[in-house]
C-alpha cells in the first residue's frame, strides 16, 4: 500500500495528514515532508495518524526524526491517533512518554506547549 501525504495549517500549526502504512518503503516520503517543513519554518506540527494503517520501526524513526527537528527550533511535534493497533506500538516502545498523542487535530492544535 502506498502512503497519502497532505498538509494544512492551523494558526501557527502545520497538519499533516498522513494515510496507509508507514513503514521501510514509504516512511523516506514522510521524511522528506517533515524535513522539507522545518526547512520552510514550520516547526509546530500535528501529524494526522487517523488513516495510517500500519506502522513500523522505520515510521517510528522518522517520526523521531521529525520530532528532534523541530525542538531544535523550539517546535513541536504532536500525533492524532485513537487507533489501538497504532497506539500499542507507542505504548509497547514507551514513546507515549516521548509524543504528546491526542484523539483530535482540534484537540492536538489547542494543546499549549
Amino acid at each position: 500500500m502506498d502512503l497519502s501525504l497532505s498538509t494544512e495549517t492551523m494558526g501557527d500549526r502545520t497538519i499533516v495528514r498522513v494515510g496507509g502504512e508507514i513503514d521501510v518503503y514509504t516512511a523516506p516520503k514522510l521524511r522528506e515532508q517533515l524535513v522539507e517543513l522545518v526547512n520552510d519554518g514550520s516547526f509546530h506540527l500535528v501529524v494526522d495518524m487517523e488513516g495510517v494503517d500500519f506502522l513500523d520501526s522505520t515510521g517510528l524513526g522518522v517520526l523521531g526524526g521529525g520530532l528532534k527537528r523541530v525542538r531544535a527550533h523550539e517546535g513541536s511535534l504532536r500525533l492524532v491517533c485513537n487507533q489501538e493497533r497504532i497506539l500499542k506500538i507507542f505504548r509497547i516502545t514507551g514513546l507515549t512518554k516521548v509524543f504528546p498523542i491526542h484523539t483530535s487535530v482540534e484537540e492536538a492544535v489547542a494543546a499549549t506547549d
